[in-house]
Formats: C-alpha cells, structure tokens, sequence
C-alpha cells in the first residue's frame, strides 16, 4: 500500500476581473523573483553571505516595504504566491551551488514561464466540481473540460496548485493526494524502447511509432510559422526605421506566432502521452531505455532542431511517472552502452558502425533493422540502474 500524489492540467476560462488578477499576481511574482536574484548577485559582489528565501522575505516585509510605500502593490496580490517565487529563486542558488544547473537567469516579461501558486488554506479552498474549480483570491473559475478534474465529492483532496498562462490562454494545474492502491505486475517479459529522429521510438516488439514532425499536420503548421515569423519581423524592422507602426498590431502579429508554437506543442506533448499510454497497456514486467545525451545532441546545430522537437526528457519523465502508478520497472542503461553496434545475435561489437547505416549487417550471418537490433540489445542489457 502506498501514497501517490498526482497532478493534472486543463484550460479554465476566468472572467475579465479574474484574468487582471491573475495577471497581477504572475507579473508581481516575476517582479519579486528578479529581485531576489538581483539582491544575492550585489551581496556575492559585495563579498556577503547568500540570503535565503526565508531571510529574504523578513527582509522585504520588515525593512525594505516600509521603508518604499510605493512599492505597496506587492501586497495586494496573493502572499503564498509572491512567498513561492522566493522558494523558487532560493531552489535555483541551490542548484547553481551543488553544480547541477547554471546561474539563475532573470525571467522576462511575456517570454518567461512563471505561474501563480495557490495552496489549500482551509477547508474552504480548492474545492472542485464538475464544471468549475474554488481557487483563494480568485473565487470560483470555469473549467473548459467539464469531468476532467478530480471532485471534492467523489473524495479527493487537492492540496496546491499553479494557474499558467500562455498564448492569451489560462491553464491550470492542480496536485491530487490519490488513494492508496496494491499495484500488482505478474508479467515475466519486457520490453526495450531506442528512441531516434528517423522513428520516434521502436520497441523490442516491432512496434514502431513514427516520428510526429514528419506528419502533414505539423509541416503545415511550421509552414504558416515561417509566414507569421516574417511578417513580425517585417514589423519589427519598420519601427527601428522608425516608420509609422502601431503596437497593436504588432501585439496581435506576436500572439499570432506563439499560438502556433503553442499548438504545435499540444500536438507534440499529445502524441508523447499517447505512445506512453500504449506502452504501459502492454503490462511488461520492465522497461529498459537508454539515458541520452540530450545537451550534447543539442550541440550539433543540423540534429538541434530535430531532437528538440521530439522532447525525450518530457518522455523519460511521464514514462517514469506511468511506470510507477502501474508496478512496472524502468531500467535506464548507461549512455555509453554500445547498444546499436552490438550484435544481437553473436554479441560482437562493430566499432565502425555509421549514423547512415541503418541495417545492421554482422560477420556471423545476423542481418536485422539498425533500432530494432539496439531495442533488443536494451531489452536483454544486464547493467543498468533503476530510474
């Protein structure tokens, strides 16, 4: 028996006055998490002590605030909102300092990812229904996928939240405590994945699914793109002239290009959901994979494109989270682990294998498809580490 904690995501349609403050709240959150960048890098040039989230926020409230009355409109947004941006600006020193990401950038307006935070305070709070959803300082907000979200009276328990926005459209993202399950696996065979450009994944038992940004759909949505793209740079280009160019429409020719993006991504992250889906309804005992140099990938500018497109992490990521809720083991096996120029048949390793090579020929007589042989060479992979 074991808790699980889960989360899940869909469009709300708030009203005019929900949309101000929630447009308060994310702009006042990017506000507070640039200063509290910019307050650690003075301390560090100055050769003080890193200031946490916690001493940041005494800081601000019981010295800074007073002394600044005009900077007042942070109080009028919600405080455990404005009390995550700080977490998540202490989250990001704390990554910098044990070496596992780069320094904390400065978020952007309109460019950056920030969120407004909400959390459960009282009974009252985060309270769903079918067609709608209780959020603090917001009150009630519609819910375009009527049925989606889990309801207060079938028993579930939202504990936070994060409402997004992105396009001219608002999303929200709540975090369910689920109830406790036995997930039981019986199976005995598994199944290997070699993901690539060419195929976005084949498995060990021939089953392929083919590459996403292949499809007529996506080349016509990249299509319209590179059309919208020039267009905004054509406006762009005009008012450093200093030609006549109203800001209006050069807002509508901007929201026009990150619809596109937008939808594209929805495409994307679908067909990532839905190989998961089929992957996981086969019940293998385990399932092995390979742990892929996505930031070296990303260094060759010809395959940078490419491999963005196909979101790997995004798929290690939910394939973990899938795994976990259905008993099922998720191996990853080293990235130098020669598992298309091994031979899956004899076990010799052809050290001359090329990326244009894509059937797999070997001295003993074995001839197989080159991911095909990698996917079984992952599936029978003896080292590997649990994920």
């Amino acid at each position: 028996m074991r808790k699980l904690l889960k989360s899940f995501k869909t469009e709300i349609h708030p009203t005019p006055e929900q949309k101000c403050k929630i447009n308060k709240t994310i702009g006042t959150c990017r506000y507070i998490y640039n200063f509290y960048l910019s307050q650690n890098k003075e301390l560090y040039e100055k050769g003080e002590s890193f200031l946490s989230g916690k001493s940041f926020s005494i800081w601000l409230n019981q010295e800074y605030l007073p002394r600044h009355p005009e900077k007042g409109w942070i109080k009028k947004v919600s405080s455990k909102a404005v009390k995550k941006a700080m977490e998540d600006g202490c989250t990001a020193f704390t990554r910098f300092f044990n070496h596992q990401s780069g320094f904390p950038k400065f978020k952007k307006k309109e460019k950056s990812d920030v969120k407004m935070y909400f959390v459960k305070n009282n009974p009252m709070d985060c309270l769903c229904e079918r067609h709608r959803i209780k959020i603090p300082t917001l009150g009630w907000v519609r819910i375009k996928e009527k049925g989606y979200l889990p309801t207060t009276k079938d028993g579930w328990v939202i504990r936070s939240g994060t409402i997004s926005r992105k396009a001219g459209r608002y999303y929200v993202s709540v975090l369910v405590k689920l109830p406790d399950s036995k997930i039981v696996n019986d199976a005995k065979e598994g199944i290997g994945i070699d993901l690539g450009i060419k195929e976005f994944a084949v498995l060990s038992n021939r089953t392929i699914y083919k590459n996403i940004n292949k499809s007529a759909k996506i080349k016509k949505l990249e299509k319209q793109l590179r059309r919208e793209q020039r267009k905004l740079s054509r406006k762009f280009e005009n008012l450093k002239k200093g030609e006549a160019a109203q800001r209006v429409n050069l807002r509508k020719q901007k929201q026009k290009v990150q619809k596109l993006y937008h939808r594209m991504d929805c495409i994307r992250t679908d067909y990532v959901n839905q190989t998961i889906a089929e992957i996981v309804k086969t019940k293998p005992s385990y399932i092995t994979m390979e742990d892929l140099n996505v930031k070296g990938m990303m260094k060759n500018r010809h395959l940078a494109k490419a491999v963005a497109s196909q979101k790997f992490y995004e798929f290690r990521m939910k394939l973990k989270v899938k795994c976990e809720e259905n008993g099922i083991e998720l191996r990853v096996v080293d990235r130098f682990y020669p598992s298309s120029k091994k031979c899956h048949c004899c076990g010799r390793i052809k050290k001359n294998l090329k990326l244009s090579d894509r059937i797999y020929q070997c001295d003993c007589g074995y001839v197989e498809d080159r991911d095909f042989n990698a996917s079984l060479n992952l599936r029978d992979a003896k080292t590997y580490k649990t994920a």
